[in-house]
């Protein structure tokens, strides 16, 4: 799901994408952008240039995704109190 946020702020080459998602290898990187690609999420535009030039955007599909995604954030942030104060209460009655 990072990806598709990073994405969201417009077309990235690759490089671009491990600076921006900090702690994460090449390789499930490019996992996951082949997965996002294969489901439609994700634009692999190659541009058939030497040296490579590679980058990535987000279907309209992709987007829609992007736009809920924007709306769950929204919903984690304003409950994030409840949901903590949830969690301590769990972990009291439970020993946690």
């Amino acid at each position: 799901m990072l990806i598709i946020s990073a994405l969201d702020q417009g077309p990235m080459r690759n490089a671009a994408l491990m600076r921006k998602l900090g702690d994460v290898s090449q390789k499930m990187l490019t996992q996951t952008l082949k997965e996002l690609e294969r489901n439609g999420l994700v634009i692999r535009d190659d541009k058939q240039t030497v040296p490579p030039h590679v980058e990535y955007r987000l279907s309209s599909v992709g987007r829609s995704l992007s736009e809920t995604l924007v709306v769950l954030d929204r919903w984690a942030e304003t409950h994030f109190g409840e949901l903590d104060a949830a969690r301590e209460r769990y972990d009291a009655e439970h020993g946690g």
